[in-house]
C-alpha cells in the first residue's frame, strides 16, 4: 500500500499511538503526517522498556528515516511542539504547514473554566478555543511565529509530492470517532470532526489517494471526561477486570464498558474502514499476553476476533497483545 489512514473508533484512548508507531517501524514509511484536534489528544507509546508521551507530533518518531509532518488543519502549542521536537531529537524532519493555527495564553484561559471545563469535561489545552477562532478568521497561524520559522513547510504538496513518487505514507488521526464534532456525542465532542474524511482534509490528501483505512478499536471502550457511555462499568468493576486507566493529557480517570459493537459498525460505515486493528486483547485474555502468531492465541480470544470480523465485515489485521510497540499479531498476509 502506498497511504494509510489510522483514526480511532470509539471515544478515543484506542491505542493509535501503538498501532502507528508498529506500522512506522514495520513498513517504513517516507512520511507520517498528523491531521486531527491539536495538544487535547495524547497518545502513549512503550518501547523496549520506555514509555514516550506525544501531543504533537506523529507516533512514527521511532523510525529515525520518517519524516513528521503536521497538517495545516491542525492547531499547534508552540511550547508542546519544541518539547517533543528537542525531547526526541528530530530537529532534522520535523515540519509544520504554514497554515497551522496557534494556541495562544488566552485560549488556555477560556479552556480552563467554565461550561467548557465544567459541562463539557474540556481538557484545557485552549484547542476548542484556538479552533473557534480560527472559524471566526481571527487565528494567529504558524507562518506568523518565528520559532517555528525553521519547522515551515508546505505540508499538502509534500505528501502528494510523496505519492506520485509511490513513497509509502501513513496518516495519524487523533481522538475517536464519536468524538467528532458532527458524528459524536454532541455536545461532549472535540472541536472538529475527527474520521477518516476530516482527517484527510487536514492534511490535504484527496479521497482518490486513500488507499487503506485502518480503524483501531480497543477491545473494551473506555472514555475520559462528560458524555454518555452505553453500558458503563463501576469504576470497581472496572478495577477488576484490570480496565482502569487514565487519560495521555489530563490524567483523569477513563470510564470503561464492555465492547460496543453498534458504535463499531457505525465507525466502519462513517471512516470507510477496510481493516481493523484491535488492541489490549492481551487485557481481556491475559493468557494471550505477548503473542505474535494468531494460530497461538487461546480459543475464546480467536472467537472475540472472528466475531468481531463477522459482525462488522473488515478484516482484524493487527492485533495488540502487550504494551511494547512490538507486541502485535500481523495477520496482513493471511487475510
Amino acid at each position: 500500500m502506498t497511504s494509510i489512514v489510522i483514526v480511532g473508533g470509539f471515544y478515543g484512548d484506542e491505542g493509535k499511538g501503538k498501532i502507528v508507531s508498529y506500522l512506522a517501524m514495520k513498513d517504513n514509511p517516507a512520511i507520517a503526517v498528523r491531521g486531527g484536534v491539536g495538544p487535547n489528544a495524547g497518545h502513549t507509546i512503550e518501547h523496549k522498556g520506555k514509555t514516550y508521551k506525544v501531543r504533537m507530533l506523529p507516533s512514527a518518531f521511532l523510525n529515525p528515516t520518517t519524516r513528521l509532518l503536521v497538517g495545516p488543519g491542525v492547531v499547534i502549542s508552540q511550547d508542546v511542539l519544541l518539547k517533543e521536537i528537542n525531547e526526541f531529537g528530530v530537529q532534522d524532519r520535523t515540519f509544520v504547514d504554514y497554515q497551522c493555527g496557534i494556541i495562544e495564553e488566552s485560549h488556555r484561559v477560556a479552556d480552563s473554566k467554565g461550561r467548557l471545563k465544567e459541562s463539557i469535561g474540556s481538557t484545557g489545552t485552549g484547542t476548542g478555543p484556538a479552533n473557534a477562532d480560527r472559524a471566526m478568521r481571527t487565528l494567529k497561524l504558524a507562518k506568523d511565529v518565528d520559532s517555528l520559522a525553521l519547522y515551515l513547510d508546505d505540508i499538502p504538496n509534500a505528501v502528494n509530492f510523496a505519492l506520485e513518487r509511490e513513497e509509502k505514507v501513513m496518516v495519524e488521526g487523533t481522538q475517536g470517532t464519536f468524538l467528532s464534532l458532527w458524528h459524536g456525542t454532541y455536545p461532549y465532542v472535540t472541536s472538529k470532526d475527527v474520521t477518516a474524511s476530516a482527517i484527510c482534509a487536514d492534511i490535504g490528501l484527496g479521497p482518490k489517494n486513500v488507499d487503506e483505512v485502518m480503524v483501531v478499536f480497543k477491545s473494551y471502550v473506555t472514555r475520559v471526561g462528560e458524555g454518555p457511555l452505553k453500558n458503563e462499568l463501576s469504576q470497581e468493576t472496572a478495577g477488576l477486570k484490570g480496565w482502569k486507566e487514565t487519560g495521555t493529557v489530563t490524567g483523569r480517570t477513563r470510564r470503561a464498558a464492555d465492547f460496543d459493537f453498534d458504535l463499531a459498525k457505525r465507525a466502519v460505515m462513517l471512516n470507510s474502514a477496510t481493516q481493523i486493528a484491535l488492541t489490549k486483547l492481551d487485557v481481556i485474555y491475559p493468557e494471550c499476553a505477548h503473542m505474535q502468531s494468531f494460530s497461538d492465541l487461546s480459543s475464546p480470544a480467536k472467537y472475540f476476533v472472528k466475531n468481531i470480523e463477522e459482525q462488522l465485515k473488515v478484516p482484524v489485521t493487527l492485533i495488540g497483545t502487550g504494551a511494547d510497540a512490538d507486541d502485535v499479531i500481523d495477520r496482513r498476509k493471511e487475510l
